[in-house]
């Protein structure tokens, strides 16, 4: 018993011990390693902005690979999307209500399996899959067969997280004020997110969304089963707001062409100015950095006053 004790103790004193990303204005307050039904354990670490009151319902918006938002000294690659001082910036122009971000950590390995939107590789045949899985394994994503988790970690966010996230928090619950938002694999499980789960997020912005799934446009077939995907689930452009963009550089290099062909499907669906952006930076590369210079566009879409 005395060891037991001992752990825990030893447990609380790390936990408390880590070290919150720091932020420009703002509090970070963290979730340790939320546990969770459907996926694995991960952080999670909500930022409310100044003057946060419980007085005031804030509109919230989910975003996925939480490491990265907050404090670049914390990423691996010393990058980050620095939301909290490009939204306090925002807030303090009064260009844009006020709002919670709540950072989900990706789970490392579990990455692409949790953020690969599964129903669209389920319908691939056993062929398609196969070459799939050939071409993650050839770019050291996965070492065994590939097995998407995405709509476990959507399960995570929307029957475990945001129960707790709308009782502890200030935030205005309703399906028009919660949010997903992501860039890469990140935006492509934003865009799936919405599509599952219309009745949850009125609005998903996607930042580099990550069509290809894997990491070459040849002999790939998952980018016409996620744009045909697409076709048949996009949500009702009268209660919905989608946002994309992607550049041209790096791995962003694989994505303008199948970008105009996801535009032509939310004209065909019936989205407009007013309900979707469809952004292009040429010369814009795929990293933080290329992400947080743009960032005031979403920003500004989601959360115009």
């Amino acid at each position: 018993m005395l060891l037991l004790f001992t752990l825990l103790a030893l447990n609380m004193k790390s936990a408390a011990q880590e070290s919150l990303p720091k932020v420009i204005s703002g509090t970070i307050e963290r979730m340790q390693n939320f546990q969770s039904a459907y996926v694995t354990s991960r952080h999670i670490d909500i930022w409310l902005p100044d003057g946060y009151s419980d007085a005031t319902k804030y509109p919230v918006v989910y975003m996925n690979d939480g490491q990265m938002l907050y404090d670049p000294e914390q990423s691996w690659n010393k990058q980050s999307w620095d939301i909290d001082d490009v939204a306090s910036h925002l807030f303090q122009n009064k260009r844009i209500k006020k709002f919670i971000v709540v950072g989900i950590w990706h789970g490392g390995e579990t990455r692409h399996s949790d953020y690969f939107p599964q129903k669209p590789f389920e319908n691939l045949s056993t062929v398609e899959k196969d070459t799939i899985n050939s071409q993650l394994k050839s770019a050291g994503r996965i070492k065994e067969n590939f097995k998407p988790q995405s709509d476990n970690y959507l399960k995570f966010i929307v029957h475990e997280l945001k129960p707790i996230i709308d009782k502890k928090y200030s935030v205005d619950t309703e399906r028009e004020n919660t949010y997903i938002m992501g860039s890469s694999m990140g935006g492509l499980i934003s865009a799936y997110a919405i599509c599952e789960y219309p009745e949850i997020f009125g609005a998903a912005a996607c930042l580099s969304t990550h069509w290809v799934g894997t990491f070459t446009l040849e002999n790939n077939p998952i980018p016409d089963e996620f744009l045909n995907y697409l076709t048949h689930h996009l949500p009702d452009p009268k209660t919905h707001k989608m946002y994309f963009d992607c550049g041209d550089q790096t791995l962003d290099a694989l994505y303008p062409e199948i970008q105009k062909k996801a535009d032509r499907i939310m004209l065909l669906k019936g989205y407009n100015q007013n309900t979707w952006v469809t952004k292009y930076f040429p010369g814009e590369n795929h990293s933080e950095a290329a992400w947080k210079k743009r960032l005031t566009i979403p920003l500004e879409f989601l959360f115009n006053k």
